[in-house]
């Protein structure tokens, strides 16, 4: 056994004394002294022999495993100095630094707001936990009323909620601000819904309205067209049917011609060649009632869209899952 020891020690050392490369002193330790290596299992071997030769054999051992485990120390610590101290070639290229880029959703932010701000609205942000006062009741949705259902809430307590929609911006601006006003709120919104390639519990809306004397239809019709052709192209074909908003009467909702077919009927617009972009309307009297506005003096219009549906049409995506699951795969396409 002492024979074993000596040839195991010696053999080990001399291997250390060729290994050049941290990797290499490492590799040495581990077949050495690691769990599997030879002294380990020599040693365990010890354990086996009768008990008058095992304390000596022991202390042989063990002060072979603590020469081995200084010279190895000794050696990686050399080195490390030795690849610290290594001569920089200042002659290599360099390394470029990978960029990041922006989120495809901030990239159809910043498009939105931008044609918006060039139409001279103002970008105003507000609070993600709304009051049942502001997501409802001042938008004409009192307690009990039908259309609550079409908006699965998130309720915090019995009074506050993740507001649902960024229509409450509408209320807050107007109760500081009297008109004229030219306006646009963006940010998420909350919904208790099932995820799918087309729904998700959070997404993002951009809100706008404009309130002035003499304000009708026709304000918005316009300001929508120039929006939409200036985010889908020139030629877009743009139509508006009625709809239904608590907050709006008369509501309408805006389509524009299937991007994919150009019109022509496919799977994506359902073969009508219509795809449904956004909803408006002009403001309800009641709205500005609760706003303490004259309903007689002043008219308005707002409408809402959300960014992931603009975003999809424009990259012609599928899923709408893709936008928040942080695949670089599908990221560093934008």
């Amino acid at each position: 056994m002492k024979e074993r020891l000596s040839k195991i020690q010696k053999e080990a050392e001399e291997a250390l004394k060729k290994a050049k490369t941290l990797e290499e002193i490492e590799a040495l330790r581990v077949k050495s002294l690691g769990r599997k290596g030879f002294l380990t299992l020599l040693i365990r071997e010890i354990g086996k022999l009768p008990k008058e030769m095992r304390p000596s054999l022991g202390r042989l051992a063990n002060e072979i495993k603590k020469s081995l485990s200084q010279v190895i120390e000794e050696k990686k610590a050399k080195a490390k100095e030795k690849r610290i101290l290594a001569p920089l070639d200042l002659t290599l290229p360099g390394k470029r630094p990978s960029l990041g880029g922006l989120h495809p959703i901030t990239q159809v932010l910043n498009e939105v707001t931008g044609i918006f701000s060039r139409l001279g609205f103002r970008i105003v942000q507000g609070p993600e936990i709304e009051t049942d006062y502001y997501n409802f009741e001042a938008l004409n949705m009192p307690p009990g009323h039908p259309a609550r259902g079409m908006l699965d809430t998130f309720y915090l307590t019995k009074n506050t909620l993740l507001r649902s929609h960024t229509s409450p911006v509408q209320i807050h601006v107007m109760e500081k601000k009297k008109p004229p006003i030219r306006v646009i709120s963006l940010g998420k919104v909350y919904r208790y819904e099932a995820v799918d390639a087309s729904h998700l519990p959070m997404f993002h809306q951009v809100e706008g309205f404009m309130v002035d004397e003499g304000i009708s239809f026709s304000h918005l019709k316009g300001v929508l067209e120039v929006f939409l052709n200036e985010l889908f192209g020139p030629k877009t074909p743009i139509r508006f049917r009625p709809s239904f908003f608590p907050y709006t009467e008369p509501s309408a909702e805006v389509d524009i011609g299937c991007l994919i077919c150009k019109g022509k009927g496919c799977s994506v617009c359902k073969r009508t060649g219509w795809l449904e972009i956004l909803g408006s309307g002009m403001i309800d009297p009641s709205v500005f009632k609760a706003v303490g506005y004259d309903s007689e003096k002043y008219t308005g219009f707002a409408f809402g869209v959300g960014i992931e549906r603009i975003a999809m049409l424009k990259y012609n995506i599928s899923d709408m899952r893709l936008f928040f699951e942080n695949d670089l795969r599908f990221l560093r396409q934008f």
